[in-house]
């Protein structure tokens, strides 16, 4: 993934020859950035209010698409959860990866007629992008819910002998069932204790059924015991064992409940897997919606600011500049030599200096029409 720096400057004779010498500046001579032609149409201008108007709307209007997109990336990566590294494919805008989109920029005439003034495209956006918040909401909150309950279900059934369920460790032939008189009874037993139960089980009350105990189940700290006494030495059992460190399970065996239990689990998962393709083309189509209503703003931006700093008639180029890594700073200093005659008051931010607790981003200025378009949508941790 990548940064591009969106910038235009005004035409000189034409903008061809605009074009010529950003290459000339940051290309030719010096490999500074990887340039494209960032075409933008001919837009109705508007009045200088509107215009005025519509750039702070639109700047506002850009943080959130951008982070309805990051926010649909980072879902896809959350339901992606056991492949995450089929998330980027995943991420395409108009069925190509971002940079591809970004470089070879062509306005949508379908969805953002150009005949319409910059308003209602920009309304066009606005309601587009909070159709895709809202049916994002909606559609995580169910997905969510549904997941969420799945895993306390298997929860329930892993973890520690002395609290996970039972359900799919014990059988019905494990126990004395429909019995006035005896009942069959569950202890966890530690490992290095399983000499002293053997030894004292018998003992631990005066109506313990002789050789009754086997072991039902083992995990590594220690064993499922059962053991069938009479009901009237419950309590007693209960204490001695508690003395000898051995866990008396709270636990009766009900056919009805342990095949809810199962039928739960087996409904929640069907329909999690149900659910989950369904979702991801979901995802993936809005990701792209939401991407490509993000460039557009951007477009849009680009050409209000445009207007706005170099007047008319419309002649500006907008240029496309993915920084060479190594050398931002003097791509920086080269584009303000370039362009500093457009704006002497504009000083020179150096983009790379990041001063805790102040937001620089907010406050970038330069000469020339600058916009960041940053394709790095998240950090995998």
């Amino acid at each position: 993934m990548a940064e591009f720096w969106l910038i235009s400057a005004p035409g000189e004779k034409t903008c061809q020859q605009t074009w010529d010498k950003i290459m000339m500046a940051t290309t030719h001579t010096n490999n500074l950035s990887t340039n494209s032609k960032f075409s933008i149409p001919d837009l109705k201008v508007g009045t200088l209010d509107v215009l005025v108007g519509l750039s702070d709307e639109m700047a506002k209007l850009d943080s959130f698409v951008e982070s309805v997109v990051k926010k649909v990336a980072q879902y896809m990566s959350d339901v992606l959860e056991d492949s995450r590294d089929k998330v980027l494919e995943n991420l395409l805008a108009n069925g190509v990866d971002l940079v591809t989109y970004v470089t070879r920029f062509q306005w949508d005439m379908a969805k953002y007629p150009i005949k319409q003034s910059l308003k209602n495209i920009s309304e066009i956006i606005s309601k587009q992008v909070t159709q895709i918040d809202n049916d994002l909401k909606a559609r995580a909150s169910a997905y969510n819910n549904l997941k969420g309950n799945l895993q306390n279900l298997e929860r329930k059934n892993a973890g520690s002998l002395l609290t996970r369920s039972l359900a799919d460790i014990v059988k019905k032939e494990d126990f004395v069932l429909d019995s006035e008189y005896l009942i069959t009874m569950l202890v966890v037993v530690p490992k290095a204790s399983y000499p002293d139960w053997h030894k004292t089980y018998e003992s631990l009350a005066e109506m313990v059924v002789p050789r009754s105990t086997n072991l039902l189940f083992e995990d590594q700290d220690g064993g499922l015991f059962s053991v069938t006494l009479f009901r009237k030495a419950i309590d007693d059992f209960r204490h001695k064992a508690r003395e000898m460190k051995f866990t008396v399970r709270d636990f009766q065996y009900n056919d009805q409940e342990m095949k809810a239990d199962k039928e739960e689990m087996t409904r929640l998962s069907t329909d999690k897997k149900k659910q989950f393709g369904p979702l991801v083309r979901w995802l993936k189509v809005n990701f792209s919606e939401a991407f490509i209503a993000w460039i557009h703003i951007k477009a849009l931006r680009v050409f209000v600011e445009s207007v706005l700093r170099y007047g008319l008639p419309v002649n500006f180029q907008a240029m496309l500049l993915q920084p060479n890594k190594k050398n931002m700073k003097k791509l920086r200093e080269v584009l303000f030599d370039l362009y500093k005659h457009l704006d002497s008051s504009a000083a020179i931010i150096d983009a790379a200096m990041d001063i805790p607790g102040l937001n620089l981003s907010q406050q970038e200025y330069y000469p020339y029409v600058y916009y960041k378009v940053d394709c790095n949508l998240f950090d995998f941790k």
